[in-house]
């Protein structure tokens, strides 16, 4: 006699979830899936072979490239793709780094970079630098909306040995916009490549031509995972870091249905931002005001305007970030905390550091596309609440 099935629950009881956690893994497009699927009968072959199935799967590969091209102004044979974004900005900072150690070995950053960036300029500085030159990761702090001062950073652009920049066009943690083309034109007269990191921004706000060496994050706007962009402008050098291979910047290559996914992704979510005016802005702003209004002893971060649409962050004096995190999880919200590219780790925000805000109970909402006014009233009803019984459990009860 075996075990009878459990009942199912009835539709009243269920409650539906409401994602609000899309950085960098937003839900997949349904454009994106179809061509993941289409290219897995025309692309499986190795791109690399000679044979009519290999070309084709090179002409796949190629014509994705091709796509990125056009939606960033560059030609093809600029983008690259890696396997992520962090390989993306590995590789964009270590390989402009040491093709430019001629000059220097100083990479130049803001103190609310992705921490792949901080960390591989840690390494780039470190590494194949010439007798006495003293390499060094120069860190530009940021105001209390998380913006570089434009004029400190061409300061620091001018100081000799500089090898790189880099500058976020926006901050995927508080949603800050950076000043980056004055900060391109600083750099281009000091003859310092400029590395955008965009990963956060396109396909959600417009990413000028205000760059030397970009970066996209096609999961940050629906692609399948296993494919990012690294686009070069013609003049910046590069030196390949490590053992030479046939793909010499990304040894190995990547899926190329994944690739023909990812530029569907990012011609989609790229129409989507130039159509107008992102619906996604009033939920943000209703979140904003909601959440400063009802939550005690809270800090909103960020900037109310010159900011991503669908970005923010908070943290709740008195209560841990995870724990906010799990009890949201169990009423149906998926939140994150922590750094945005950190968060797994459960270190406090460097970002929300350096902006001298606070980093406790921090809880960081990033909006997909479709959230409704009712998916973010619901997640304000039930916030309080939870931030309140967490406070009880920790003692605190007199706010």
């Amino acid at each position: 006699m075996t075990d009878a099935a459990p009942p199912p629950i009835p539709a009243a009881a269920r409650v539906a979830r409401v994602l609000l956690d899309a950085g960098g893994r937003a839900p997949v497009l349904p454009a994106a899936r179809e061509a993941f699927l289409a290219a897995l009968d025309e692309g499986w072959a190795d791109p690399r072979r000679l044979h009519t199935e290999g070309r084709r799967a090179r002409a796949l590969l190629d014509g994705a490239r091709e796509a990125v091209a056009a939606l960033v102004g560059a030609r093809t044979e600029e983008v690259d793709l890696a396997p992520s974004h962090t390989a993306a900005l590995h590789g964009a900072v270590r390989t402009v780094a040491r093709g430019r150690r001629r000059a220097g070995s100083a990479v130049v950053v803001s103190a609310v970079e992705r921490m792949a960036v901080l960390d591989a300029a840690d390494v780039a500085v470190g590494a194949d630098r010439p007798t006495g030159d003293p390499g060094e990761r120069r860190t530009l702090g940021v105001d209390a909306a998380g913006r570089v001062d434009p004029e400190a950073f061409a300061d620091a652009l001018r100081s000799p040995g500089v090898a790189l920049a880099a500058l976020q066009h926006a901050n995927g943690e508080v949603g800050t916009l950076q000043p980056v083309a004055a900060v391109h034109a600083a750099a281009r007269a000091a003859g310092v490549p400029l590395l955008v990191d965009a990963g956060s921004s396109f396909g959600h706000v417009p990413v000028g031509p205000e760059w030397d060496v970009l970066t996209l994050d096609p999961g940050d706007v629906g692609a399948l995972p296993g494919v990012a962009v690294l686009v070069t402008r013609a003049g910046v050098r590069r030196s390949p870091v490590g053992p030479t291979d046939e793909d010499r910047w990304f040894p190995g290559g990547v899926s190329v249905p994944a690739a023909l996914a990812a530029a569907v992704a990012l011609q989609v979510a790229a129409a989507r931002a130039g159509a107008g005016p992102d619906p996604r802005v009033a939920l943000v702003d209703r979140l904003r005001a909601r959440v400063a209004a009802e939550v005690r002893e809270v800090d909103v971060a960020g900037p109310a305007t010159g900011r991503l649409p669908h970005v923010l962050t908070f943290s709740c004096l008195y209560v841990d970030g995870e724990a906010v995190v799990t009890a949201l999880d169990r009423a149906g919200f998926a939140v994150a905390s922590g750094s945005a590219c950190t968060s797994a780790t459960e270190e406090p925000s460097h970002v929300l550091a350096a902006m001298g805000a606070l980093t406790q109970g921090n809880v960081r909402l990033t909006l997909p596309v479709g959230t409704t006014t009712a998916d973010v009233d619901r997640f304000c009803a039930v916030l309080p609440g939870v931030v309140t019984e967490l406070r009880r459990a920790a003692g605190i009860t007199d706010l």
